[in-house]
């Protein structure tokens, strides 16, 4: 029988974001503990730590920390970080480590929280997350009080890793096909003991550590493949450059932002009229400082270097070809996650006739998502991106003389029912058509020039030959 193997991660810059030492010692206090040290200059030593991660100067009071629980109650410091743990628990814990943690439960794995904290402060936190095992320092303890002393090693850099192979001897565990997650560069013995190591918000040595050895790189407040660059990612710093007045091809108008909630999952639902809609859509999403994430086929994200791209900023590969709601799964996560997910129900910009129809017809992809997720649908209404490039050009047009003029307006959410998807497509699409100015409810016959303007390059009108043509990059999920 093959042996077990155990996922196994750090606390402190990988399950949160910062240190969790402010935490506990709040707790500790308000526990009845009136001994409880304070950090030094704490909110500079906090900025350092968010910033470049542990040093070993940094961890020397760390490892005189058990004297400072001399004749602390056994009881209190219960009390105290049953309090800490419901806090980090239930508002710290980065947002995608709940999913990680489902994964390794479904694979058979161990949950294994390996942290230079004490074993008394993180084993309610361990409980509470649903870990198989901890592996901490350990505080001696007599008559229902610390004594001062440690009960064993100080459980940081290679005493970590040592640590954690006692651990996997004791409980027949192969490291060989265990995963470890650690942020800091003084856990690289650690995360090289096991054959799937990932760092996570690695601090600047670790970085450099897994480029040289190849380990995969990961951030739990965001979606897998984002990439970071100094603790932001790339949609964070283009956004100073996301302005509508820097953008040469139209006049852009744009309302309604503060209806894109500030924090938690949403879904921006847009009508589709040009190749030009993406570059509005991140003008919104910019406009709301937050980092918007699109829906794309998995034909373009297994091309390497697009797709590699794709996934950096954020996207979600969509396999649309299984005829079941795998193909949303992908995009349920990230918004489980707190994501916001951009997609134009309509999957295509419509051709024809059917461009100038006033009512718009949609897929169910965000009504679906929206029922498995509860995730707000906000509607977003353009208008005249059409003018800058429309589907018949190979590049948007440089406009001569005056620019012409684009509307984007963002509604509040769409009030659904979830109970029938295509009843609340239809309602996502009546409120997008709520949001457009009035000529675009209104019927009339296009001209011979519109018509063609809604084709593709190249169109022939042979359905036979459209059929064989090489497949676009619009994207949807239905």
């Amino acid at each position: 029988m093959a042996r077990r193997a155990a996922a196994i991660f750090d606390l402190d810059r990988t399950l949160i974001a910062s240190s969790s030492a402010p935490v506990f010692q709040r707790h500790l206090a308000a526990a009845g503990l009136d001994n409880v040290p304070e950090i030094p200059f704490a909110d500079a030593f906090l900025r350092f730590y968010d910033q470049f991660g542990e040093s070993w100067v940094m961890m020397q009071p760390a490892k005189l920390g058990a004297r400072t629980a001399k004749g602390w109650s056994i009881a209190q410091v219960a009390e105290g970080a049953d309090g800490a743990a419901a806090e980090i628990a239930d508002t710290l814990l980065q947002p995608f480590a709940p999913q990680v943690f489902d994964e390794h439960r479904e694979a058979g794995r161990l949950l294994v929280l390996a942290t230079t904290s004490p074993e008394p402060w993180v084993a309610p936190l361990a409980e509470k997350l649903g870990f198989d095992a901890v592996v901490a320092t350990k505080w001696r303890a007599a008559d229902g009080v610390y004594t001062g002393e440690l009960d064993g090693p100080f459980v940081w850099g290679r005493a970590k890793a040592d640590a954690i192979a006692r651990w996997a001897a004791a409980n027949d565990i192969s490291l060989e096909r265990s995963y470890a997650y650690s942020d800091s560069y003084f856990d690289a013995s650690l995360l090289a003991s096991v054959g799937n190591p990932v760092a996570v918000n690695p601090d600047p040595r670790l970085q450099a550590v897994a480029v040289l050895r190849g380990w995969p790189v990961r951030h739990l407040d965001k979606l897998d493949g984002v990439i970071k660059i100094a603790g932001r990612e790339i949609q964070d710093w283009a956004r100073p450059f996301m302005r509508e007045e820097l953008q040469p091809f139209a006049r852009i108008q744009i309302d309604g932002v503060d209806n894109i909630p500030a924090d938690g999952p949403a879904i921006l639902v847009f009508n589709h009229r040009s190749y030009f809609d993406p570059a509005v859509m991140g003008l919104i999403s910019a406009r709301s400082g937050r980092a918007v994430r699109s829906l794309g086929k998995k034909e373009v994200f297994d091309v390497p270097v697009i797709g590699r791209l794709l996934k950096g900023i954020g996207g979600v590969r969509v396999d649309r070809g299984t005829g079941s709601d795998e193909p949303l799964e992908a995009a349920a996560a990230a918004l489980r996650g707190g994501e916001i997910l951009m997609m134009a129900p309509e999957g295509t910009i419509p051709r024809g006739p059917a461009f100038f129809d006033p009512e718009l017809k949609g897929r169910w992809g965000a009504a679906r998502l929206a029922a498995m997720t509860r995730a707000p649908v906000i509607p977003v209404g353009l208008w005249g991106t059409e003018h800058v490039w429309p589907r018949r050009a190979r590049f948007p047009r440089l406009p001569v003389g005056s620019r012409p003029l684009v509307t984007a307006t963002v509604g509040g959410p769409v009030p659904l029912e979830y109970d029938d998807p295509d009843a609340d497509t239809r309602r996502i699409m009546t409120a997008i058509v709520d949001l457009l100015p009035d000529e675009a409810r209104e019927r009339r016959t296009p001209t011979e020039e519109e018509l063609a303007l809604t084709y593709p390059p190249g169109y022939t009108g042979d359905p036979a030959a459209e059929a064989n043509r090489r497949p676009g990059t619009d994207t949807s999920a239905s």
